[in-house]
């Protein structure tokens, strides 16, 4: 029978904030900072299909907004939960329930957004110059660094995210 023998050994690393990210703009500004930026020193490459690859890119995300109906003493009578595959998508769909009178009536309550409760997730994937691809995944509660190899990886990230203030 034959053994199975570690190749790699990948990593992960999590900081959970003291603060949640505020709401979906500051999200977004911070994820559209490090793909412009690039505080980690990763590095564009050719990808297999010979197309160039950017150093950081966008590789999952989605959005969720919640909505809840209150009916007139202020009691929560039902709620939406709308998952959506980007913040255009979110905005438009959360304005969408917001303004549904007839999904309104049939909760028995009026349509009030419950910013807390709304979630968003973004994870990037980035190319170190070792050739190593990793990612680092952000929550409105946690900054995930996951499959990366070597710790001067963790080291980068860990340093920039010292110095962002949303990010303690």
């Amino acid at each position: 029978m034959a053994d199975f023998v570690q190749k790699t050994v990948n990593k992960t690393a999590l900081r959970d904030l003291t603060v949640p990210i505020a709401d979906v703009t500051s999200f977004n500004n911070l994820i559209e900072t490090i793909i412009d930026d690039n505080p980690f020193g990763c590095v564009g490459y050719t990808g297999s299909d010979g197309q160039p690859v950017a150093a950081v890119v966008r590789n999952r995300e989605h959005y969720t907004a919640k909505v809840d109906f209150l009916n007139g003493e202020g009691k929560r009578v039902g709620t939406v939960s709308l998952q959506s595959p980007s913040i255009a998508a979110f905005n438009a769909n959360a304005a969408a329930v917001m303004g549904n009178a007839a999904l309104a009536t049939a909760m028995g309550g009026d349509a009030e957004r419950n910013f807390a409760g709304e979630t968003y997730y973004a994870q990037l994937k980035c190319h170190d110059p070792s050739g190593d691809d990793y990612y680092v995944t952000f929550t409105r509660k946690t900054v995930r660094i996951s499959s990366y190899q070597d710790d001067a990886i963790r080291t980068a990230v860990e340093t920039w995210a010292d110095a962002v203030p949303a990010l303690a």
